[in-house]
């Protein structure tokens, strides 16, 4: 999204200045190494002649900014934040305003994997029970009695997170067919996934004194978005293409040329800007490749401290459900990155916050 950004704005302007962090992908194996965007910001900045700066995050640069960055954001986020952090402050370094991509995909559709998951259903109840089986990321239902504290357990038991998530989808009329399914997701993602970029956006920005525009969610272009039909934004709603995230190699690729289409209105109004071998170009997401390093280079940070048990995150969590779960990961049993990464945030937020410690 920011090099359709790039694309316009060089119509207009003689001179840009372009920034991207990319990751050093020494000790990184499986899906992650598709995660690395800088090859395409080069590959812009040449075609519109961009000033163009980068920098290459490795795995001991979260810890180093995570005491600092929890601090900024203030709330816990469950999405790796960190690179937003260090592309803000290198940005800091030339200029005072930046545009930015975002809202384009939320608006145009363009996450179609996620859609797809959640096209075919037997009723909205249904529906509900896929999409959220989804967006619950970090831990399942049935290990949350043994990871909080009784007392904590106590206070929160009653709660079920589908509840939350059934609301957040928004009321009216119950959709019934893909598209409609579709719109409900786009929904749930612009009034509350978009909203918590923009949050992180903002407030790493104006940790570094930057100021950040997104020139998609102009009020004109959202109301123009949200009317057109998702027709023109996906095809194939009928099929539901199935995917481990955490498959790696001839599979990961087969499925995201599969899923491949999704912002199609907007890639074709971007043809009279870029060539097709930039706007047919596969959609991935973005983050650090924290799997691997959970598991290699950045193991004994998470190991001194998570497994340390006067860590002030366990007057909530209790310490030998966490050691189990990062062993998980550990071992490659499971996954867990964002858990890992939201337990880390967490404890630097109890420090901060609860404890008085200062980055």
């Amino acid at each position: 999204m920011s090099g359709s950004i790039t694309a316009v704005a060089a119509t207009s302007l003689p001179h840009i200045n372009t920034f991207t962090v990319g990751f050093d992908f020494t000790s990184v194996s499986g899906v992650e190494f598709y995660e690395d965007e800088r090859v395409k910001a080069e590959s812009m900045s040449y075609q519109f002649q961009t000033e163009h700066y980068e920098a290459v995050l490795k795995a001991g640069d979260m810890q180093r900014c995570l005491p600092a960055l929890v601090w900024h954001l203030e709330d816990l986020r469950v999405g790796q934040s960190y690179p937003n952090y260090y592309v803000a402050r290198l940005a800091s370094k030339f200029v005072k305003v930046v545009l930015t991509g975002s809202g384009g995909d939320e608006l145009f559709a363009g996450y179609p994997w996620r859609y797809y998951r959640a096209v075919v259903n037997d009723d909205f109840d249904h529906y509900v029970e896929k999409y959220y089986g989804f967006w619950h990321r970090l831990i399942a239902n049935r290990h949350m009695p043994d990871l909080f504290q009784p007392d904590v357990w106590a206070e929160i038991g009653h709660l079920r997170t589908i509840d939350t998530f059934r609301g957040a989808l928004g009321n009216g009329r119950l959709p019934s067919t893909p598209e409609d399914y579709v719109n409900r997701s786009l929904y749930l993602e612009a009034r509350n996934f978009l909203h918590g970029l923009l949050v992180v956006e903002d407030k790493l920005s104006m940790a570094h004194s930057l100021e950040s525009r997104a020139p998609f969610l102009d009020n004109d272009l959202v109301d123009f978005a949200l009317r057109v039909p998702v027709r023109l934004k996906l095809r194939g709603l009928g099929e539901v293409v199935k995917f481990n995230e955490n498959e790696s190699g001839e599979k990961s690729e087969r499925y995201y040329e599969q899923t491949r289409d999704g912002k199609l209105l907007l890639r074709e109004i971007m043809q009279r800007y870029l060539p097709q071998t930039i706007t047919a170009q596969i959609k991935r997401g973005f983050s650090g490749p924290d799997a691997s390093w959970f598991r290699g280079d950045s193991i004994d940070y998470v190991k001194e401290l998570l497994l340390d048990r006067d860590a002030a995150v366990y007057e909530f969590l209790r310490p030998d459900t966490v050691a189990e779960l990062l062993s998980d990961h550990f071992e490659g049993r499971e996954n867990r990155r964002l858990l890992i990464w939201s337990m880390l945030s967490l404890e630097h937020w109890c420090q901060t916050f609860l404890r008085g410690a200062r980055p």
